[in-house]
């Protein structure tokens, strides 16, 4: 791993009554440690998870709007600022600056630039306009041709175009990934197949603040699997009408 802690810097102390402060998992920020290969980022849409991923990305140096250090720095997105990076401290061993941060809210507008900016004849994104795919290919291409070893990659539900077929693909990509080069993933994601990943840890957001969860006790595992074992009697509790009870 190449990340080991990230915190809020040294002596301050957040304004609870501003974002994004007022998210309470982020007021209550101490320390979070890195110590796998692969972390998720789980919790409830507005729990801070992607904040707090976007915050890390722009201490690294990636554009918060999605796209690494060298190359993508600068094209237009609204609210491409982070409003938490520059609270935050990060710890390494050794430092990386290879690396990439998807964003899936703004990954039109990465393609877009990529479109203006790219002069290899898209050779990082499968030899094609990532506008010329569909949308779940040319995130697909983003990750088999642009992600390599040596490097840290921060994704934000990075499910968000996969079927379930590809994101059992993107797993068996990691693993080869981790398998081969000296790589560390941070995931904030609500798929309960990507969570599945071996090995991993799991930092669970809410009101309370953030812990690590074991795989079986997320929501997103244990939703998932009683909707699937139990599917008609979970559809007939949520359908019915209030004046029937």
């Amino acid at each position: 791993m190449f990340l080991k802690t990230v915190k809020l810097k040294d002596g301050f102390v957040p304004n609870t009554a501003i974002y994004p402060f007022s998210i309470p998992a982020l007021a209550q920020l101490k320390e979070l440690s890195f110590d796998h290969a692969v972390t998720f980022f789980v919790g409830e849409n507005g729990s801070g998870k992607s904040t707090l991923l976007e915050g890390m990305a722009d201490r690294i140096g990636f554009n918060p709007a999605g796209g690494s250090k060298q190359n993508f720095q600068a094209y237009d997105v609204h609210a491409a600022e982070s409003a938490l990076g520059e609270y935050l401290r990060l710890s390494w061993m050794p430092r990386v600056t290879e690396g990439f941060f998807l964003r899936a809210e703004t990954f039109y507008q990465f393609a877009s630039h990529i479109d203006e900016v790219d002069m290899t004849g898209y050779r990082d994104y499968g030899g094609k306009s990532l506008h010329a795919q569909s949308h779940g290919e040319s995130f697909f291409s983003l990750f088999q041709h642009r992600f390599k070893g040596n490097s840290i990659y921060l994704l934000d539900e990075p499910e968000a175009a996969l079927s379930p077929n590809r994101q059992l693909a993107f797993l068996r990509l990691m693993h080869d990934l981790l398998k081969d080069g000296n790589v560390q993933f941070i995931i904030a994601t609500h798929s309960p197949i990507l969570l599945g990943y071996p090995n991993s840890q799991i930092y669970h957001f809410d009101e309370s603040g953030i812990e690590s969860i074991a795989y079986s006790d997320t929501e997103h595992y244990q939703v998932t699997s009683y909707f699937l074992q139990h599917r008609e009697r979970m559809l007939e509790q949520l359908f019915i009408d209030e004046d029937d009870e």
